[in-house]
């Protein structure tokens, strides 16, 4: 390969990487997924590239596509919360038909990003909303009760405790 065609490459690739992460940001997954997956297959040792087809895969419901990329950059940044947050959601998937084995691999995965940021957004609250989907009600309050301390202006949150704690009662 001659320089030119590894200026080339890197161009493309560079492009592909911002095209793709500006229609990510913009909320456009489905667009912004045929040029993540090339920018990653141009380097898929690229942070950005990987992190960002992750999240465009998980975004358009291809969480079992997203899981091994995860995977190795969970090895490689075991210290990034984004990742171990994004795996959680990976391998939860669809969280109506997430079988136990899948919830309980997610709950490890969000509990890693909350080791690595205590106030990971929305993490307690993932975890909360598992705990209720397996009827462990006591469990669901706990973590309710720590994405409410998170962000006290989680509505959702709030309404989700209040009436978990009612049912207890």
């Amino acid at each position: 390969m001659t320089n030119n065609d590894s200026n080339d490459s890197e161009e493309r690739f560079h492009h592909l990487l911002r095209t793709g992460t500006a229609l990510l940001k913009e909320g456009k997954a489905s667009d912004a997924l045929p040029y993540l997956k090339e920018a990653h297959s141009l380097d898929s040792d690229n942070f950005d590239a990987a992190f960002n087809l992750s999240g465009a895969l998980i975004l358009t419901g291809k969480f079992s596509k997203a899981v091994p990329i995860l995977e190795r950059l969970s090895e490689r940044e075991p210290n990034n919360a984004m990742v171990w947050t994004n795996l959680g959601a990976a391998y939860l998937g669809n969280p109506v038909l997430a079988v136990s084995r899948h919830q309980k691999k997610a709950i490890s995965a969000f509990k890693r990003a909350l080791e690595i940021d205590p106030e990971a957004t929305s993490v307690a609250y993932n975890i909360g909303l598992i705990y209720r989907d397996r009827d462990e009600t006591e469990k669901a309050i706990y973590w309710f009760r720590e994405a409410v301390k998170a962000d006290p202006r989680d509505q959702d949150a709030q309404r989700i405790l209040a009436r978990l704690t009612a049912e207890e009662e």
